[in-house]
């Protein structure tokens, strides 16, 4: 099954016509999408009191793409804010088990940066992650090209085998060593796939100021969905699952493409929660 949602629920204007408040939002996007992605804990390990709102405000069926958070990924450079990285991965397991409770846990995502290569000293890291994230469905995506190089892509492919990773496919802006390709593999009974638009300039911009208003600044057009379509397709025949989450959403575009798709893969979902309906 093909499942396809968005990075978020709260910056979807589009969804919440007219305005609510920000703590109904996700029971209302939850009557649009089966998924979503937790991208608020990248930046937070999130208390159990979120947590439980969240899979409160959802139907049964609903799953979770939970975003590893920041420390755990490399992408802080001072020093993390725990004792030992060991209690920062315990500490984030712990906020995971309220969604494994519920049966609403899609997966976590590992989404390291950039400057993540591949080199022996990060396999060995992502080796410790696998290790102690236990059992738990964890995505890996990259943002460093070395991993899908000439030299190193096979090699990369039947790692994410061998220790249980699930592939997180993207498309996105193909600009040197800070992108990867699209690499439409399948390397578990699931799979990920990442919208991010096709954006060069907002993806090459400086991270200062207003970069990330711009970075994902991309509507795609119906050509370029279409061209999905079929890969999706075709990635669904091998997996039990597929998510699909779009992430293009500087300029609100990412509800409306995801939409787009759905209707283009002619998909309906049962058990979505219940919509409002307008007076007139």
């Amino acid at each position: 099954m093909i499942y396809i949602g968005v990075t978020g629920w709260g910056d979807h204007d589009t969804l919440y016509q007219p305005p609510i408040s920000p703590r109904e939002k996700l029971s209302v996007y939850a009557s649009h999408f089966p998924i979503v992605e937790v991208d608020a804990a990248f930046y937070a390990i999130q208390p159990k009191s979120n947590v439980e709102k969240w899979v409160k405000d959802t139907p049964e069926s609903f799953k979770f793409i939970v975003k590893a958070y920041q420390g755990m990924t490399k992408h802080m450079r001072a020093d993390i804010p725990f004792e030992t990285t060991d209690e920062m991965f315990e500490a984030f397991l712990d906020s995971t088990t309220t969604y494994e409770k519920y049966g609403k846990l899609g997966m976590v995502l590992f989404q390291f940066p950039p400057w993540f290569d591949c080199t022996k000293e990060n396999v060995q890291y992502l080796r410790y992650c696998k290790q102690q994230m236990g059992n738990m469905p964890c995505a890996l995506e990259f943002r460093n090209s070395s991993w899908f190089s000439d030299v190193y892509r096979n090699k990369t492919i039947q790692y994410m085998k061998d220790e249980g990773w699930i592939h997180s496919i993207c498309d996105e802006p193909q600009v040197g060593t800070g992108s990867i390709p699209t690499v439409l593999e399948v390397t578990s009974n699931q799979t990920l796939v990442r919208f991010h638009g096709r954006n060069v300039h907002g993806w090459t911009k400086p991270k200062e100021g207003n970069w990330r208003e711009v970075r994902y600044l991309y509507r795609y057009n119906k050509q370029e969905l279409e061209e999905w379509v079929s890969r999706l397709k075709k990635l669904e025949r091998k997996n039990d699952n597929l998510f699909v989450l779009f992430n293009n959403n500087s300029g609100g575009d990412a509800a409306d493409n995801a939409k787009e798709l759905i209707d283009m893969l002619e998909l309906e979902y049962k058990g979505l929660a219940p919509r409002q309906l307008d007076l007139f």
